[in-house]
């Protein structure tokens, strides 16, 4: 299949994915919470929100996989291929049997740790062991699906997961309707997640030549893995105290309802950066394929192909954000939130800069040369955590917001567009030039109409709001097909097409 013809269809079915996720679960979220209530729904989140800190146990092994597949795959060495996927299984097996300890000691435990009702207690712990045991059988299941991402098969692990999505949707809402109980929804959860990793089970085995037995688990393979690995759990980690510390903070030196107001602001900022990330994951596997053949001048392409697709994507949604904010917060939770606009406004420059470059963190990853990266995100996370506990006494969560923003903003400019330009040679005025130019002069258009538009009438129901982001999204759009049809050879060939028809139906 056409390189670009794939990727569209990786990337599209991401989206198509990520939309689906998103539309179900706002639908599905207030549909089970006023079904169960709100201490069963309490008790739904806090499980989940335990065990999904399960995921730390992969230890960068996943990463390793896709790193690895792609290389192996480029190069043929199925025999380099069978000693990592049958080292990082056994690593798996090994690590679900920690979590199946860890799952039996907590469910004795759950109900005493935290703040649950007397007649959900053993709710909880029923819960919380299902949930468990099903995660940590999940973990060698899980090696399939990064062998998937390594061959760059997107598009079927996207087709799944929206199947799945879409039949634990109807299977939930049939089973409240029937007056389920936690536990039964529960259940259809973890059933239908482990239903999909069994599927990528199915798939893999059919498209590569696996084997597997003892024989094949070797301690190079081992420590491949994590030589590899340890950098992507420290970059993981400190992910996670770039992101997801702020609630923490602002718990602890304001209040819960301070909280409330943090999270309406980022969470538009967050699903920004969450559809930038379903288009820059393809580049990690993309970007390994050609550094394993050593075809440089293709890593320099997608590069700043990349990066120009990252910013095409990212730039009109900012821009959206910053003029559209106080409208889209005040029809989403309505307008006493209004000023966490302010956070958003914070969030949104940095977050821009960091998501634009989102292709060269997948190309670290690709040429496994991430180690930089990730002893920078540990400082910035540091750095995060520092600031944003000395701002937030001084100015509240605006503090908190200067505190994640200011880091992620050094490193946005004085780290990424650096590192990548020497590592690859291109020359920074070039990348900057060829990358985000065309995704710059093409949001001038968009930012004068949503101006027009705001000036027009404040948009305060979701007709009003839509309305206003089509008429954006029109312009946007006429920009890049107008961009299409002449520079791209596909848009030139399919221009001269269109006029040859015109021209013959005219005689």
């Amino acid at each position: 299949m056409n390189l670009k013809v794939q990727s569209i269809k990786n990337v599209g079915s991401s989206w198509f994915g990520l939309g689906m996720n998103v539309i179900v679960g706002l639908f599905l979220s207030p549909f089970i919470l006023h079904r169960l209530g709100d201490d069963a729904f309490g008790l739904w989140v806090l499980i989940f929100s335990i065990t999904g800190y399960y995921g730390l146990f992969d230890f960068g092994i996943r990463s390793s996989i896709i790193r690895f597949v792609s290389k192996y795959t480029a190069t043929r060495d199925y025999e380099r291929l069978n000693e990592v996927l049958n080292t990082s299984l056994f690593s798996y097996s090994c690590l679900a049997v920690i979590l199946l300890l860890i799952t039996g000691v907590g469910t004795l435990y759950v109900d005493q740790i935290f703040r649950i009702s007397p007649h959900l207690q053993h709710t909880a712990r029923v819960l919380f062991l299902m949930v468990g045991i099903v995660l940590a059988v999940g973990f060698p299941l899980s090696l399939f699906g990064g062998v998937l991402e390594g061959l760059q098969q997107f598009y079927p692990i996207n087709l799944i997961q929206v199947i799945s999505t879409l039949v634990r949707a109807l299977l939930i809402v049939i089973a409240l309707h029937k007056h389920a109980d936690l536990i039964t929804i529960a259940s259809i959860t973890v059933a239908l997640s482990l239903l999909a990793s069994a599927s990528y089970v199915v798939i893999v085995l059919r498209m590569l030549p696996l084997k597997f037995g003892r024989r094949f688990i070797r301690k190079t393979a081992f420590r491949d893995v994590v030589n590899y690995g340890s950098v992507t759990f420290l970059i993981l980690l400190a992910a996670r105290l770039r992101f997801r510390t702020d609630a923490m903070v602002v718990g602890t030196f304001l209040s819960a309802a301070a909280i409330t107001y943090f999270s309406v602001g980022s969470k538009f900022v967050d699903y920004a950066n969450d559809i930038v990330q379903a288009l820059a994951q393809i580049f990690t596997p993309m970007s390994s394929h050609f550094h394993s053949k050593g075809e440089f001048d293709k890593l320099r392409k997608i590069f700043i192909a990349g990066n120009r697709a990252c910013a095409l994507t990212m730039f009109p949604i900012s821009v959206a954000l910053i003029l559209l904010g106080k409208s889209a917060i005040s029809v989403w939770v309505g307008p006493k939130y209004v000023s966490s606009y302010i956070v958003l406004l914070i969030l949104v420059i940095p977050s821009t800069l960091y998501s634009a470059q989102a292709t060269s963190t997948k190309i670290l990853f690709g040429m496994s040369k991430h180690r930089s990266l990730g002893m920078i995100v540990v400082l910035e996370g540091l750095a995060n955590l520092i600031l944003s506990i000395y701002l937030v006494r001084r100015m509240g969560i605006v503090g908190d917001a200067l505190g994640t923003a200011i880091p992620l903003l050094c490193t946005s400019i004085f780290f990424l567009p650096r590192h990548l330009c020497r590592l690859l040679n291109v020359p920074v005025a070039t990348f900057l030039r060829q990358a985000y130019l065309l995704p710059a002069a093409l949001c001038v258009p968009l930012v004068l109409t949503l101006w027009l538009m705001q000036h027009w009438f404040f948009a305060r129901t979701y007709p009003q709001l839509i309305f206003q982001l089509a008429a954006g999204g029109i312009v946007y759009a006429a920009g890049l097909l107008w961009v299409f049809v002449t520079r791209e050879p596909d848009g030139i060939r399919l221009r001269a097409r269109f006029m040859e028809r015109m021209h013959a139906a005219g005689r």
